[in-house]
């Protein structure tokens, strides 16, 4: 029983792992786009183009992380209630933000009056630029270790996880979801916003790497010093340095959908690395290693952890599934003349002459154009148009 129990314990340890990480790759690249709306848009059209690439998928990512969260509730109850309680403030604004960001991709298409939609833009710009910050903030925060005393509680304030160490965990996160998201827009554009995303992610990209540099070293500098190392096996860190340099080098050579590949296993050897660093610890106290909470001293019960193995065993595999089709049907590129107006009646029967049989949809209410939800409507009547040569390599290689 007890040999079984301990098995559990690490395994939704390793499963809200995989979520986390599932959740920094799928809304690294919602951030990124947000962030990059204001560099890569020089009019209305290419603000519509950039929105309508998340569009359709951005809400289905968010569902990680409210999957995440409701699992280390369930499972390490006393985890949850340390990190909500002393990460309070943090978490808060990192809401807000995502919910004012939400808001945004709804309503900014219910006017066309160009203040509306700047006031909705600059929400989803800080929207996705705060959550993409902060969590690099809270997690480096968590492995670095902050003061909870022996009853489990977070006694320290709000200011003391801005230190340094944290800090550059999140000019981190914020430089690599930038870079996955301009990364992602080439991938999913054409035109001149495919160009002005390729030129944003050749520029950041080489910071963000560097970054990634300093904030893996500093982190293998402290868990030597703690004598914390949990149990990561050096290639993973190094692998994670290894292809932020590959990304940065594969965005110089065009090369989308490697440079794509490449920035999300960063996201995930990163994620990955922390984790491992932390196992069996889920947050480390920095006033006393014996105030560590533990896979073994936060869990839940054993029939807890029973009967959320077997829900997890039923459901997870159903939602990944309709998630990877909903990116199947949504994966052609977008581009400003998927937005572009009829001139002429002619111009109409051609287009709609040009659409797949069940394709023809009312025109956006907005602006006559033939796109709901800023291309969700469009994409989906034709799911296999404007895709690259090569199926079997990505967009770009």
């Amino acid at each position: 029983m007890e040999h079984g129990y301990a098995n559990l314990q690490t395994l939704w340890f390793t499963l809200i792992a995989v979520l986390w990480i599932g959740y920094f790759f799928l809304e690294g690249f919602d951030f990124g786009v947000g962030i990059s709306l204001p560099f890569v848009s020089r009019d209305e059209t290419d603000r519509r183009v950039v929105v309508a690439t998340i569009g359709p998928v951005w809400d289905g990512n968010e569902v990680w992380l409210i999957t995440a969260g409701g699992a280390m509730f369930a499972a390490f109850p006393m985890w949850y209630a340390t990190l909500f309680s002393g990460f309070y403030l943090a978490l808060f604004l990192i809401l807000i933000a995502l919910i004012l960001r939400g808001v945004a991709f709804e309503f900014r298409r219910k006017s066309s009056d160009p203040t509306w939609r700047k006031v909705w833009d600059l929400c989803i710009f800080w929207g996705s630029l705060l959550p993409a910050l902060l969590w690099g903030v809270g997690f480096s925060n968590i492995v670095r270790g902050v003061p909870i005393d022996a009853a489990g509680d977070y006694v320290g304030t709000f200011w003391d996880l801005l230190n340094p160490y944290a800090l550059l965990g999140g000019v981190t996160s914020l430089l690599l979801f930038w870079t996955h998201g301009a990364v992602f827009l080439g991938l999913k554009t054409d035109g001149e916003v495919r160009e002005r995303s390729h030129h944003l992610a050749n520029r950041i990209a080489p910071l963000a790497a560097l970054a990634v540099v300093g904030w893996l070293a500093w982190t293998y500098v402290n868990a030597q010093n703690t004598n914390n190392t949990g149990m990561v096996p050096g290639i993973v860190p190094v692998a994670a340095m290894l292809a932020a340099f590959a990304a940065a080098w594969l965005i110089h050579e065009r090369q989308e959908g490697w440079a794509f590949v490449a920035t999300g296993l960063t996201i995930v050897l990163i994620v990955a690395t922390m984790f491992l660093n932390l196992y069996p610890r889920v947050m480390p106290s920095s006033i006393s290693t014996d105030f560590d909470l533990t896979i073994w001293n936060s869990s839940s019960s054993d029939m807890t952890l029973r009967l959320m193995t077997i829900v997890a065993l039923v459901f997870v595999p159903i939602v990944v599934t309709y998630q990877a089709w909903t990116y199947w049907v949504f994966r052609r590129r977008i581009s400003r003349d998927d937005f572009s107006e009829p001139v002429n009646p002619l111009d109409v029967l051609l287009r709609k002459g040009g659409r797949s049989k069940g394709s023809d949809h009312g025109d956006d209410e907005q602006e006559g154009t033939p796109l709901d939800k800023d291309g969700a409507m469009e994409q989906q009547s034709s799911p296999g148009s404007g895709t690259d040569p090569g199926k079997g390599t990505p967009a770009g290689a």
